[in-house]
């Protein structure tokens, strides 16, 4: 029997609400901002907020990995407030969205699902297609989606481990297919678990953040910042991490000579997801937080300069959500720029999205 999908109706009674651009919010007046910018939450009481993918007409569409396995509508209305409708629940962790031709995509650990013309039926969503099948494995199982510039859909597939070679398995590698489902292929290998990738604007390259493997240390390995710039690169999981760290256990798989390298290596534990980039062509990463580090690390916003495709700088762009005291008030997970330039953050700790945006003239390049 296929599994149940529960479509939910809200009413207001039942929790359909509207939200004004500042609803009921987590304190922000800890967080650094670069210089001319400000944030406010744009949408609040969405719990575990992930995956974030826009419609056309602007309907933001939010995955979630934990809890009642929902997914979420967010509308905006014409009085600036946001209507947040729960389009589906009880999925196998829903992380990852995306929207094209007017159907959402949504990616279960083991399926990919299909939503049809999902905008005009936000009140009553039809059954979903199954478009594809995935591995079961829960271990670095939660999908983050895309289509290419191809017109190609983009499904990560994780190591199901740590650490370990399962390459010949059809594990640690980012696949594409077609919209219905065929034609899969990979296009990149040795890759442990990335949660985030998007296109540069010009190359059109793929650019992806990927986590490092644990139990090696406070500070090893790093994590990373990659670029693919061709079909079937190898990013060295799991003989090789960042830039010439040798496994321990898999290091006689293959030489870090063989493997591309980072375009930067990232903090070590900071578990990046989402990654796009900004109006100046730099990488901005959304870095999750660790969770095996003796004292914490993450919980921001960085911004990776690049020059070309090589990376100049890298530091923090908005922070605070980890306090000095390593208590956490947030925990950024996926970027997603809106027409107007501002840029919309899901925080999957407090259960809601935020928006940056300009509030002067000055330079995005200026120092925080």
């Amino acid at each position: 029997m296929p599994r149940l999908v529960l479509v939910v109706l809200f009413v207001v009674s039942s929790a359909l609400y509207s939200l004004s651009a500042r609803g009921a919010a987590p304190d922000l007046s800890s967080l650094r901002l670069p210089a001319g910018y400000s944030i406010e939450v744009w949408a609040d009481g969405i719990a575990d907020a992930r995956s974030l993918a826009r419609s056309p007409s602007g309907t933001i569409f939010v995955g979630t990995r934990r809890g009642a396995g929902r997914v979420y509508a967010v509308i905006p209305q014409t009085d600036g407030t946001r209507q947040v409708k729960i389009i589906a629940s009880s999925l196998n962790s829903p992380n990852g969205v995306a929207f094209r031709d007017g159907s959402l995509f949504v990616a279960e650990i083991d399926r990919i699902l299909r939503f049809d013309n999902i905008e005009a039926t936000l009140d009553r969503p039809p059954t979903p297609v199954t478009v594809t099948t995935l591995p079961k494995d829960r271990h670095h199982g939660w999908r983050y989606i895309a289509f290419g510039p191809d017109g190609k859909l983009y499904v990560p597939i994780g190591a199901p481990c740590n650490v370990c070679d399962r390459d010949a398995d059809g594990y640690s590698m980012i696949t594409r297919m077609n919209p219905d489902g065929s034609g899969r292929e990979v296009v990149a290998r040795g890759v442990r678990n990335t949660v985030g990738f998007t296109w540069h604007p010009r190359t059109q390259d793929l650019w992806f953040t990927d986590n490092g493997r644990d139990m090696l240390g406070d500070d090893v390995p790093p994590c990373e910042l990659n670029k693919l710039s061709r079909v079937g690169e190898h990013f060295g999981f799991p003989f090789c991490h960042g830039s010439g760290v040798v496994d321990p256990e898999f290091g006689s798989l293959g030489q870090c000579s063989d493997a591309t390298a980072p375009v930067q290596n990232l903090g070590a534990h900071v578990a990046p997801l989402g990654v796009i980039f900004d109006a100046d062509g730099h990488a901005l990463i959304a870095e999750h937080g660790s969770w095996n580090r003796s004292r914490k690390s993450g919980y921001r916003i960085t911004r990776v300069q690049l020059k070309g495709d090589r990376a100049v700088s890298y530091e923090e762009f908005v922070g605070g959500w980890l306090r000095p005291d390593e208590s956490v008030t947030g925990r950024p997970v996926d970027l997603l720029p809106l027409p107007d330039g501002s840029l919309l953050i899901s925080d999957d700790f407090a259960g809601v999205i935020y928006r940056l945006y300009r509030s002067s003239k000055t330079p995005s390049s200026s120092s925080n």
